[in-house]
């Protein structure tokens, strides 16, 4: 597709084209990136979000082409990427609530974190 040149369509059900996907994702993105600073910076969670936002925030603002932007990031369309974006900044805003970094309130049952189960 040229470069500058609105796609017609997704080609997946129910999926508008979006008009504006850098301004989307880069807005969703920083989002994300504000919300994971409000954690710890050792839990998990924040780091290894916070590494996969900035590669793609990067990409974002780096590459002037949809097309280009969706082969760098390599994880579908812009619209299903800035699908994922909203859904990780839905999952961003419930972990600053949930706090999973924060030591459990009693000690985990015996063998709690074991796989497969033991009785």
């Amino acid at each position: 597709m040229a470069s500058g040149a609105l796609k017609k369509t997704t080609g997946l059900t129910g999926m508008a084209v979006a008009a504006n996907p850098h301004h989307t994702l880069g807005a969703l993105y920083s989002k994300i990136l504000r919300a994971v600073q409000k954690m710890p910076p050792n839990a998990a969670y924040r780091k290894y979000t916070e590494l996969i936002v900035k590669d793609r925030a990067e990409a974002v603002q780096t590459t002037k082409s949809v097309d280009e932007l969706e082969r760098k990031i390599g994880c579908g369309q812009a619209e299903e990427l800035i699908v994922q974006a909203e859904n990780e900044l839905m999952l961003a805003r419930k972990m600053l609530v949930w706090k999973p970094w924060e030591p459990l309130i009693t000690n985990a049952v015996a063998n709690q974190w074991t796989w497969p189960p033991t009785k």
